[in-house]
Order: C-alpha cells, then structure tokens, then sequence
C-alpha cells in the first residue's frame, strides 16, 4: 500500500511510464514475484494473472485461500487460522498480519489486550506497563454482503502490501498493530456472486446480482445477526471481537448505492444510541478524519463522512461493537455493476439521506465526484487507502489506543456500578427456562459476565430460586447489556423527524431488546445483588431428564424444544398425544408419549438432544387430548434475489427439527395442491412480489434477470391457492403476506393500518403487549400476556359479515400502553385490535399472523404460534 502512494507522488511522466509498464507485465501474465530481501513474495497480479478490480474479472474465494496461504509461506508476516466451514463447509479465515517478533509473542500480546479490555482489580501502574508492552489491535472484515465484492477483491492486495513493503510506515504498521483482517465473511455467498457474474457476463443479465439469497439462508441479513448470533460466521466474528482479542479498532467494508458519494467513511451522524463510552464517539471522528485525509491526499473524490448513516442502527457488527469498547466502523462505496463498469451522469448523484440533502460541496463532502464511469477497481483503491489509514493511525499513536481502550473500560465499569439499574437478574423460574438458557449462552458468546446462584437469594425485595442468574452492571459490557436487557425508546427528536413532522424511518428497528423478542423474564435491580454465585465460564449445558415409572411421560408445551422433541419422535414413528383441557396437573398445549419400549428407547436421546425433561404420568388421561397429526408442510419460495424472511423461516424450522418442502411458482400454478400439502406458508412479502403484478411500477429498480427467474405466481397461483384452502388446506401468512390473502380471498378482514399517514401511525420494529388466547389451539403453550415485535405490519379488524363465525381472534394488542420498547405513533389504531386471525374459507383455514412471529429466527416469544399452525 505504501508502495501505491509512493507512486501517486511520482512526475507525472515517471508515473505514465511506470503505469505503462506494469500493465504491460500484467498483459503478458507475467508480475515476477517481489523479493523483500528475505523471501520471493507472489504479488496478487502474479497468482491470479490480473488486476484485482478489473473490469470483468472477480477473484473466486477459493483461489483467494490458496493466495492467502501462499502469502503466509512466502512472508513470515502472515498467520492463517481457518476458524471453521461456513453454513456451506468453505473455509471462514482470520488472516493476522504483523511482524515476524509479533507473531512469535502473539498469544502473550492477546492476553495483554485482553486484559486492557477488563481493567477490573488491575493498579494503574499494572496498566501502563501493559500499555508499554502491548500493540494496537485492529480488525477489519471484507464482503459481509457478498454482492459488495470490493472489500475481498482488495484484501489480497492489502495483505501483499503489508508483507512486501520494505517502507518506514509500512514497518511501523507491522512493529506497533496486530492486523486481524476477515477477507471475506460471507464465503458462501462470494462463490455464488462470482459463479453468477462469469455465468452471465457477455449477457444481457450480465452485472446484476444473484437471483436468490446469497446466504444459503439469511441474505442481507447476515449483518443483523451480531447479538443472537444464528449463524456460524457470526459465531466465529463474535469469538474473534467480543473475546478473544476485542480490538481497538473495526472496520467493515460494504458498498452502497451508484448514485450518491463515492465513498461513505467514519463518523455516523445523528441521532447516536446511548450507553456506548463518549471516547467511542470521538475515536470515530478521530480515525474518520485521518481516513478522509488520506483519501484526499491521494487524489480520491466524492469522499462523504458524518452523514447518511447514523449512530443507531441495527445490530450487525459495525453498530454493535461501540458497545464492547470497539470502535466499530463502516465503509460504504459506492457499487459498480459487480465488475462491470457502470456509468453515471453528472444530473443522476444525489444527496437525499441524512444530514447530506443534495449533492453538492459541504464541509464532509468536500470534493465531490463529477460524475462518468464507475469501476470496481475505484472501489478496490479508495478501500485499500481507507484501511491503510486506519492502520497507519493506529500504528501511529498506539499507546493512545491502548490507553483509550482502557478508559473506556474502566469508565463504562465506574458508570455500571454507580448507575440504576445495578443490575439484571433473570429468574430460573421461567416460563420456558430453556430459552432462557439460550439468551444466557447467548450473551455468554459476546462476552458478558454472568453469575449464576448456587442457592437461593434476594434482590429487590424478591427471592429468587437457585440456578438463577445475575448480571451485574459494573463490568465493561455495561452499555451492550443495557441496549440488550434494558426497556428501549427511540428518540423522537429533530434528528428523527422531518420539517413537516413526518418520522424518519429508522435504519433497521427500533429496539433491539433481546429478553423482550424472546420473552425472558428480565428485572432491573437497583442495588448490587449479594449471595453465593459463580461466575460462568463458558456455555451452559442443560440436560434432560427422563423419569422412570408410569404408563406415559408428559412433557411442557410451554417449551419451544418441546415442538423439536415431537418432531423427533414423530420422525420414528412414535405416537404423541396433546392435551386440550387442564386435567389432573396438566396443562392445555402439554405433550404426551406412552412408555412403550420402542419409545423408552429413544427418549433418553431425545432429552441429551433438547434438554426436555419427560416427567412419568401414572395414566394416560381418557379424555381432553388428541392425537397429534404432524402436517404435511410446504412454503413459497421466490426469486427476485430471495425474500430474507423465507430464508429465515426455513433456518428456524430446520432448528426445530419441522420437515417442509421449498414451493415455486410452477407448482403453485400447476395447482392440485392439497393432494401434496397440508399447510402452506407465505413468509413476510408484499403481494405484488408475491403475485408479480405491478412489478412495471419497479422498473429501473428490479434486476434484469432471466426469464426463469421472474417470480410470481400471478392469477394462476392466486386460484390455486385459494382451491387448496377452500378443499381442506392451511394457508398461513406472516406479516405483509396477510394484506395478500385478506385482497386476494376476499376475506371480511381489515388491516386498519394500511392507508394511515406516518404522522399518525408509525412503529417501525418495536416491542408491543399483546393478549394470547392460550385455550386456543393455535396458542397452546403461550403465556396470556406476552410481547410481539411489530415492524411496520397490518393490525386486523374483523368486517361484520354473514359468517361472523368463521373468524377467531387468538392474539389482540392490548387497550392502552402498548409499547413495551421502540417507537409507536398512534397508539389508538391498535388498541384491543387483532394481531393474529384465524378465517375459516371452504373446508380449510387461512392463518393471518400480522406481527413478525419467527423475525430472523429472534423472536423465541412467539416461534409457538408458527409451529402450532403445523400440527392438528
């Protein structure tokens, strides 16, 4: 990288005959490997016999594997550790970069980052020494969103610069900075991305983006997944940042739209989410502005920061990591087509986004680009300077970092222990203990201290059994835990509303309070908490019981791992009844399986598998139960690039051990359904992505893709569907999809929300208090008072009708006080409406669920009301 600047200074005739000849090398395929005078180093151009960033070419992320191991052979400045296969077995890399003496002391200088990063019981004079022996430690991660290729395309370059470069600031970089580069965190969705652009390149679909999800299940989702932590590659980001080195500094490098700034770089703007340590705030400003120099320095233009995206976000890992201490970046370039070159006129750049309203001249937009042809190799440049920078700066003023990262930890630990709440403690005496486990694992995974009792104790008046945790506010964590467990309002300020009082829509939801999507008992404490606990150390692992004796087992339908249980021993053939009525201590909603030996068998397995405890039963009631009938069950699938929400559904119900069958619209068109299908679910989708109608209104927005890709199900599929319901078949719709099937069916169903004015309706991913009728089937095993998340979905109204009856209400919004935590405008046009109807049409049922039940595999709460749609 060094190198590369070092050019950009040259007479402008050295510099057009030294670029002459370099491309003559690359066009001959040949870039002789460099000698550092130690060992031949390959450069990129050599091993993959191109420029990365050219026009038309993409490097595949196999062949970047092999480079990167190569590199780590050829410099002795390069470690690889491949933490693990991706959701589809490729190979997920950290690539540490730094000096020869560094990566020999590497394990003694994480521990001393570590323990930077909790200061707790250290003298300050422990802490400078620390700092004296201690090196920045930077990560940057590259391509989360795989069709934002520019961030991979780069990192063998930025790698190849750093292990070649013989420079002063290149040297400063390795002595003083433990790089941790994740080139490409989305392996999985890189090679689908390069498989489709060299399938369509030369074609007239050639540029535009896969037309399914580049995740095997989650898309752009992927970077919504920092706190729960679904997926493996998020598991493994969370084990390199939240824990076993917890950097100064994060970068991660995505693209934006074509027609705005070239480049957006650090600080956010407004409005800013609490709890983060004020240092986090001014260390964006702080390594923005050397980026911005940079990038400046180097001749970049349209180079935007502190605007368009602002400081509270979602909880991907750019906007979560100010929470651990990190100062958690973005980059957001802006996209070519893939590698194709996109041209842009001067009269198409806009502004139009946060405190950035038009395309011209202002203090964070300096220089603006003048418009013409957009390629990805600008994009490979600009980024590789805005990561040389923030290495330089950090390598630069390496004992500030260091220091920094141990005020912000100290600071944040001092506001915890004197700030109310003092602490969180969730009860063992939930109503489904196993997910509790599971949001305790959870933040486990992202670092936070937990202690749990090893006897009874009392905190706020309470007495709380054993086996309950606590989660003390006097740790380094404070401002993740509270954003995690604490009730959350989103401002309603100048910054989130416009001139005419209209809100501003809110980069992704409004909240992001975990228990809550969750519907873990979570209670703020006041005081610190005393009494006997240990501090967890790792996951906890819960173990399932199986009681001898009896003529059955009963086991808990408040349990989501209860549905995966059934599943299983449905899978062998082993009969489970449900109990409809509370009869002799059980519970409507409650499983049972008789004792017989095929079932004794597997039932142990079963209980190690999902922590279920099966409690023996004396006698199998005579009557108040069923036979569980596990139906056969089916869910749309469109292209148009995927829908995230079906991706997300299909994760959850392979979580819970749900067979289905992925339906396309030949099927569904073909009609006959019902001989096939039991129940069919329509994810969260609008109905004219679900029909294809109107999709003309999208022109210029909606990719040109072959003609076997243009989804919709069209009036075909509508008729088809609506002969499956009518002949005796489920149709269930999450969220959007319900506004489909209330205009399509003809349902005597409103969604009393659908043509109010933002100004007087508006909740944009919130938590809302809702009602469940637990007598119901369909809501067997919830609790009566209960949350659901909202995120800008239809609210119902049953029409009078001739057939009043054929409608059932089984979950409602409460009269007043709604909100539990995020934005609600207009609460009156919820109060005491339906949130989740049951219609009976012919023979069969349509199954409206207007609120995100199963959003992003997050909301544990209300994953019953989904599964109960999927037995009889």
């Amino acid at each position: 990288m060094r190198q590369t600047l070092n050019v950009l200074r040259l007479h402008p005739n050295h510099f057009i005959s030294l670029l002459f000849f370099s491309l003559a090398l690359v066009n001959s395929g040949f870039a002789a490997p460099l000698d550092n005078g130690q060992n031949k180093i390959t450069s990129p151009e050599g091993f993959f016999g191109f420029q990365l960033g050219s026009d038309h070419q993409i490097a595949r992320w196999d062949k970047i594997v092999d480079y990167f191991n190569l590199l780590e052979k050829e410099s002795g400045k390069l470690k690889i550790i491949n933490m693990g296969p991706s959701t589809e077995g490729h190979p997920f890399l950290l690539v540490i970069i730094s000096s020869p003496e560094n990566l020999d002391n590497l394990e003694r200088l994480r521990q001393v980052n570590v323990r930077l990063s909790d200061p707790r019981g250290l003298a300050e004079e422990e802490i400078k020494k620390l700092v004296a022996e201690g090196k920045a430690v930077v990560c940057q991660s590259m391509s989360l969103h795989a069709t934002e290729i520019g961030g991979t395309q780069m990192a063998p370059e930025l790698a190849y610069d750093l292990a070649s470069g013989a420079d002063e600031e290149t040297q400063r970089i390795l002595d003083n900075v433990i790089f941790l580069m994740i080139p490409c965190f989305n392996p999985d969705g890189q090679i689908m991305v390069t498989d489709w652009y060299r399938k369509t390149v030369g074609t007239e679909y050639e540029g535009t983006s896969p037309p399914w999800l580049y995740h095997k299940y989650v898309g752009h989702d992927n970077n919504r997944d920092a706190d729960h932590l679904n997926m493996i590659e998020s598991i493994y980001a969370a084990k390199i940042l939240y824990r076993d080195w917890i950097p100064q500094a994060y970068i991660d490098h995505h693209h934006m739209g074509t027609y705005g700034a070239r480049l957006y770089i650090p600080p956010y703007c407004e409005p800013i989410r609490p709890y983060a340590d004020p240092l986090i705030w001014r260390e964006h400003s702080w390594y923005g502005a050397h980026i911005a120099y940079k990038l400046e320095e180097a001749g970049k233009t349209g180079i935007l920061n502190a605007a368009q995206f602002p400081g509270w976000g979602h909880f991907g890992f750019h906007w979560i990591t100010p929470f651990h201490n990190i100062a958690g970046m973005l980059t957001e370039s802006a996209s070519a087509k893939l590698a194709t070159p996109a041209f842009v006129h001067p009269e198409q750049l806009r502004g139009s986004a946060l405190q950035f309203p038009d395309y011209e001249a202002q203090t964070t937009l300096p220089h603006p680009w003048p418009g013409g042809w957009w390629r990805l190799r600008d994009i490979v440049e600009q980024k590789k300077i805005a990561a040389w920078a923030l290495l330089d700066i950090a390598a630069r003023h390496r004992e500030t970092v260091l220091w920094n990262a141990y005020l912000k930890a100290k600071r944040q630990t001092e506001r915890g222990a004197k700030g109310k709440p003092a602490a969180y403690v969730i009860s063992a005496a939930q109503h489904d203990f196993l997910t509790a486990v599971k949001m305790i694992n959870k933040l486990l995974l992202s670092g936070v201290e937990i202690r749990q009792a090893k006897k009874e104790f009392v905190a706020g008046s309470v007495i709380y059994p054993g086996g309950s945790f606590v989660i003390s506010l006097a740790q380094p964590k404070m401002g993740l835990i509270r954003n995690l467990l604490g009730r959350t309002f989103y401002p309603d300020n100048s910054w989130t509303r416009d001139r005419n009082g209209s809100p501003r829509r809110p980069y992704d939801m409004a909240t992001h309070t975990m228990n809550e999507f969750m519907a873990v008992g979570v209670d703020p404490v006041d005081e610190a908490v005393a009494g006997e606990f240990e501090v967890l150390n790792g996951e906890i692992a819960v173990a399932g019981h199986v009681e001898s004796g009896g003529q059955a087992f009963v086991f808990d339908g408040r349990l989501n791992d209860s549905f995966k249980a059934v599943n299983l021993l449905l899978d062998k053939r082993i009969p489970v009844k449900r109990v409809d009525k509370a009869v002799s201590g059980l519970k409507p909603g409650d499983f049972i399986v008789a004792a017989t030996p095929d079932a004794l068998s597997l039932l142990k397995e079963i209980a190690a598998q999902t922590a279920v405890d099966f409690k023996a039963l004396k006698d199998i009631p005579g009557q108040g139960i069923h036979d569980i009938k596990r139906l056969r069950a089916a869910m749309y699938q469109r292209y148009w690039g995927g829908n995230m929400d079906e991706g997300w559904t299909r994760f959850l119900l392979e979580q819970f051990a749900f067979p289905y069958t992925s339906l396309f619209d030949a099927e569904i068109k073909k009609g006959n359904l019902r001989a096939k299908y039991d129940v069919i679910i329509l994810p969260h989708d609008s109905a004219g992505m679900i029909t294809g109608e109107r999709l003309e209104s999208w022109e210029g927005r909606m990719p040109a893709y072959p003609p076997e890709y243009r989804s919709g199900i069209g009036q075909e599929g509508v008729e088809a569907l609506k002969a499956f319901v009518e002949k005796g078949g489920i149709l269930v719709t999450l969220g959007e999809a319900s506004n489909f099937a209330i205009e399509k069916f003809g349902l005597s169903v409103r969604n009393v929300v659908e043509k109010t004015d933002s100004k007087e309706f508006f909740c944009p991913g919130s938590t809302l208090r809702v009602i469940c009728d637990n007598t119901h089937p369909l809501a067997y095993g919830m609790p009566q008072e209960s949350l659901a998340l909202f995120w800008s979905n239809p609210a119902f109204e049953i029409t009078p009708s001739q057939h009043n009856e054929r409608y059932e209400t089984i979950v409602r919004y409460v009269e007043r006080d709604i909100i539990q935590s995020g934005w609600l405008i207009g609460e009156k046009y919820l109060s005491n409406k339906a949130a989740m109807v049951s219609a009976r049409l012919g023979q069969g049922r349509v199954i409206l669920i207007g609120f995100r039940t199963q959003h992003r595999a997050q909301t544990h709460g209300t994953f019953k009301l989904l599964f109960n749609c999927l037995f009889q």
